[in-house]
């Protein structure tokens, strides 16, 4: 017996505007530092009811995880635009503040976070994978280009960044990441095929 396999419909635009506004209150509650906030305030700051909320999201993590994901996926959108954008040594160099950035959104969510880190969510695994992928995207380019060097992988990458990022609980560690960043970017820079 052929079992026909159906594709998700897509959502109507009033259903994909509502999601949209729950996410985007979901991120200005999280990045707030507003570890509290209740489904029904958020659905409220969106302008839909809380049931709203539950259809798109069944519980208040499936949210947060929402809420990271799209993050993530934002953030992995754009080697490819820096790359139209710049040389390949410079789109790696903003890439890499980007990620900074992007560890003071997970700074700023980490309260939220703490309840999916339990579980076994495959959301943070995934994001290193993407993360890596971009910056091995970026290296690869750069080293095409001649101007970084070749034998730094895109994991090797995420690994020393997160080491970095690690300082998040410091006070003033932003600005103190963002100086180590541009360290470690002088440093791949360094040994690349036409450096002097």
């Amino acid at each position: 017996m052929e079992v026909l396999l159906t594709q998700p419909r897509p959502l109507r635009a009033d259903a994909r505007r509502n999601r949209e506004a729950l996410l985007s209150a979901a991120r200005l509650a999280f990045l707030g530092g507003d570890a509290d906030a209740h489904v029904e305030d958020i659905a409220r700051s969106a302008g839909v009811a809380v049931g709203t909320l539950y259809r798109h999201f069944e519980t208040r993590d499936a949210l947060i995880e929402e809420v990271y994901r799209k993050e993530v996926d934002d953030l992995c959108a754009t080697p490819g635009v820096l790359l139209d954008q710049h040389a390949p040594e410079e789109a790696l160099r903003r890439f890499l503040l980007l990620l900074v950035d992007h560890a003071a959104v997970g700074k700023g969510m980490s309260g939220v976070l703490e309840s999916i880190m339990a579980t076994d969510s495959p959301v943070f695994g995934d994001a290193r994978t993407r993360m890596a992928g971009a910056l091995s995207l970026l290296l690869e380019a750069g080293s095409a280009a001649g101007t970084v060097r070749d034998d730094i992988t895109g994991p090797t990458l995420l690994r020393a960044l997160g080491g970095i990022c690690g300082m998040r609980a410091t006070e003033g560690w932003l600005v103190e990441a963002r100086q180590i960043t541009a360290l470690l970017f002088d440093g791949l820079r360094h040994g690349a095929p036409q450096s002097p």
